[in-house]
């Protein structure tokens, strides 16, 4: 659905003069507000096609209604988020889930959207209909070559509907691994998915960039045959310069630092996209910011710093993505929160003064380097975040009005209240 524009207006007439005030103290207070505005205005973050349904566990799946039951009202769902937010402006697809029967259509689509596609993402960690294989035991490690090679034709078929959407990445995430010693041979697990992912690589067109996701458990949880960032990094290297590791927050284990790990990817020139979510214990697919918002702060600050060191566009040399499962809210609205969440983030870093971090750095001066950088992670940057929101053409608040439009209603009207989205 598309909202009209002067409903979006109406809403933010409403709050106009409240926010110009609190814009106009917050921006007296940054010295680079306007700079500020303008790589917020550019920075989107690509929201995956099975994120908007409600999730689930293998205990039950609760849904709220009016999901998006096919790709085109999936692309209609980010289309909605995009006009509200600004900042939602691609979509990534997983294959099989959301196979294009007419790529130029859905292109067109999602075009009139203001959309593009993100890296796009295979499956391996599951069987489909009248698959000639199984990968009970692994794909690209597994001991049968015919497993082997039918991941890999898998991934390759994922490329080329990418080639006529416009994508240019490929995200591969493996389940690969085993859940008891002994189950299998570590280095032939390991030489085998190397070999899979090289031929991979030799199918990407010139252009294009593959992310080598990295878990360090589930659904196998004795060994992951890519099961943390070293590893991870150890493939890409070994494949070559459009080889890179895609960091998923909550792909670690408990008090990982996650700061340090992207800034050392950083430096080698191989970290290539991220994959935003919130937890508590593991791989929890939470709401971005609502339980550890700090350590989400502290990475956008080494982010920052790092792409700054590699003269890299924040809007465009990185693959930004929304990863989560939203078990218990409304899918739109866990969106729009995480969506907020992210920016918000990414502000405060921006608003970090490096100066004077750097001269407390170069000083040893722990207690200075502590307040510098919580002095800007205290500052209420939402003011500037809605600003950026709104001279790009979104609402003050996206998810007031959401709620106040009555946007679900509306969809569970239009698509029933039993529809109920493909994917996980």
């Amino acid at each position: 659905m598309q909202i009209e524009g002067h409903t979006l207006s109406r809403h933010n007439e409403r709050h106009f003069a409240s926010h110009r005030k609190r814009w106009e103290a917050l921006k007296s207070d940054i010295r680079n507000a306007e700079d500020i505005v303008k790589k917020l205005i550019e920075f989107q973050i690509a929201i995956p096609s099975w994120a908007l349904g409600t999730g689930g566990t293998r205990f039950g799946r609760f849904s709220g209604g009016g999901e998006p039951r096919t790709l085109e009202e999936k692309i209609e769902d980010v289309g909605l988020l995009h006009q509200l937010n600004k900042s939602s402006g691609a979509i990534s697809l997983h294959i099989p889930w959301d196979i294009p029967k007419d790529p130029k259509a859905i292109r067109i689509l999602a075009a009139q959207h203001g959309l593009r596609f993100d890296a796009m993402n295979s499956n391996t960690f599951q069987d489909q209909k009248d698959q000639k294989h199984s990968y009970k035991f692994g794909s690209l490690q597994h001991v049968n070559k015919g497993v082997r090679d039918q991941a890999v034709e898998h991934n390759l078929e994922v490329i080329d509907y990418g080639k006529q959407l416009g994508s240019n990445s490929i995200t591969v995430w493996l389940s690969d691994g085993s859940c008891f010693p002994g189950q299998l041979n570590f280095r032939k697990a390991f030489q085998h998915t190397l070999e899979g992912l090289q031929r991979i690589y030799n199918g990407l067109p010139d252009d294009w960039k593959i992310f080598v996701e990295y878990k360090a458990f589930e659904p196998n949880f004795y060994s992951m045959t890519v099961g943390d960032w070293g590893q991870s990094l150890l493939y890409v290297q070994k494949l070559g310069p459009k080889a890179f590791t895609l960091v998923d927050l909550g792909h670690h284990l408990p008090n990982a630092n996650i700061e340090q790990i992207v800034s050392l990817l950083l430096m080698e020139g191989k970290l290539g996209g991220f994959h935003f979510n919130d937890s508590k214990y593991g791989d929890d697919d939470l709401t971005v910011g609502s339980i550890n918002p700090y350590q989400l702060f502290l990475i956008f600050n080494e982010l920052i710093e790092g792409m700054d060191a590699r003269h890299m566009s924040h809007a465009t040399d990185m693959g930004w993505m929304i990863d989560a499962s939203h078990n218990v809210k409304d899918p739109l609205e866990d969106l729009i929160q995480s969506i907020e969440a992210i920016k918000i983030a990414y502000a405060q870093a921006l608003v970090i003064d490096s100066d004077a971090l750097v001269k407390a750095q170069q000083q040893n001066d722990v207690v200075l380097a502590q307040e510098v950088l919580q002095a800007a992670f205290r500052m209420d940057v939402r003011p500037l975040v809605a600003e950026a929101r709104l001279r790009a053409g979104g609402v003050y608040q996206p998810l007031e009005f959401f709620r106040e439009s009555k946007v679900r209603e509306q969809l569970i009207a239009t698509r029933g209240k039993k529809a109920i989205a493909t994917g996980l």
